[in-house]
């Protein structure tokens, strides 16, 4: 009895309707254990810029080994990681206090917006802060400085473990994957993971410190106060997508226009901050960046909104390699490969499959990668 036409296409609205339930079920599954999660996450991210910068130090520095390479990119991590929260803490105090003091200012501008919107009894600063409950903002403020120690101190003994134990993952990697070919693709798929998620990280901090030095020139040259700290809270922004760089060009302006009297220097520091803006994120990220990601634009959006949603401010710095790690993932499998070629920006989500006919799968990589793909996959599997 032949079969209808309709019939086909079953298996396939099945398979995908359980690839739809299964990515509701992990982000719900995601969102639930964020307590547990967003520290190993950030532990496993932090592990990859060491990692990455030691083979940097390796490859630059010929005196020094790769048995040392580690252990000094170690250090001078801590070393800047200390360096910044002692910056913080330093200058953390003044910048709120300066911004307090700016309450008769605040309450000037506020009242010509009010008189511009024709209002008789414009708020002020004074009545806003009366007319909220200090008790429980300040229980707020407090649970987050507490859950922020909590949270850096499990990135510590997470990251302190990873890096302890990394030695054994590519044994790991051979008792997963008893077949060669599986093994090879497993470790391309990683390879390429973790390349990306470096050139990523590389180029945010390099075109992060541009925007920062250039804003920080442009808020001296106005003298704006606390510039050496806007340019800091610039440089974090600039690790969020779409909204950092709205936080860059916008925040300074706006307290300009209350430290200062008139609106000339805030008009003129908003059109500096947007011109580098501009020409960082419209010629230099992009030539930088390259093909690397090969994220379409909107999903990166989708996905600052999707991990913001689930992991909060941890989950807006790590969305994006956060979704190249899903996009390569999902490309393994013929199941959910729709999902990362939607991700993907021209439809190819996993580049490194593209091979010409017998062409060798590791002669598209560069040479050490190719040569930790060939140590690895080579490698004879003990049979019991």
């Amino acid at each position: 009895m032949p079969t209808s036409p309709s019939a086909a296409p079953e298996p396939t609205v099945a398979r995908n309707a359980l690839v739809i339930l299964a990515v509701i079920a992990g982000g719900a599954t995601l969102y639930v254990l964020a307590p547990i999660l967003t520290p190993l996450a950030l532990a496993l991210f932090l592990a990859v810029m060491i990692d990455g910068f030691a083979r940097v130090l390796e490859h630059r520095l010929p005196h020094v080994s790769r048995k040392a390479a580690l252990p000094l990119a170690l250090l001078i991590s801590i070393l800047l990681f200390g360096g910044t929260a002692v910056f913080v803490a330093m200058n953390g105090t003044g910048f709120v206090t300066q911004l307090l003091a700016y309450g008769p200012k605040l309450d000037g501008v506020m009242l010509q917006v009010a008189h511009a919107a024709h209002l008789r009894r414009p708020p002020t600063v004074q009545s806003i802060i009366r007319g909220l409950d200090a008790a429980k903002y300040l229980g707020l403020a407090a649970r987050a400085v507490q859950d922020f120690a909590s949270t850096a101190l499990f990135v510590l003994v997470y990251l302190a473990f990873i890096i302890a134990s990394r030695r054994g993952w590519e044994r790991k990697a051979v008792g997963l994957f008893p077949q060669r070919e599986e093994r090879q693709e497993a470790v391309v798929a990683f390879l390429r993971i973790r390349d990306g998620v470096e050139q990523y990280l590389f180029v945010q901090t390099i075109t992060g410190l541009m925007v920062a030095v250039l804003s920080w020139i442009a808020m001296v040259a106005v003298g704006l106060h606390d510039s050496l700290f806007w340019a800091f809270l610039i440089f974090l922004a600039v690790y969020i997508p779409v909204a950092g760089g709205v936080f860059a060009g916008v925040a300074p302006p706006l307290f300009a226009l209350v430290q200062f009297d008139g609106y000339g220097r805030a008009i003129v520091l908003f059109v500096i901050l947007q011109l580098i803006g501009m020409i960082i994120g419209n010629v230099i990220y992009p030539r930088m960046q390259g093909r690397s990601l090969n994220l379409d634009p909107v999903m990166i959006l989708l996905s600052l909104a999707f991990w913001s949603a689930i992991w909060g401010l941890t989950g807006a710095f790590l969305s994006t390699p956060l979704t190249v790690m899903a996009m390569v993932i999902l490309a393994q499998f013929d199941g959910s490969r729709w999902i990362s070629v939607i991700l993907s920006a021209d439809g190819d989500p996993q580049q490194l499959k593209n091979k010409r006919p017998n062409e060798p799968p590791d002669e598209k990589l560069p040479p050490p990668a190719k040569s930790r793909l060939s140590k690895l996959t080579r490698r004879p599997v003990k049979q019991p």
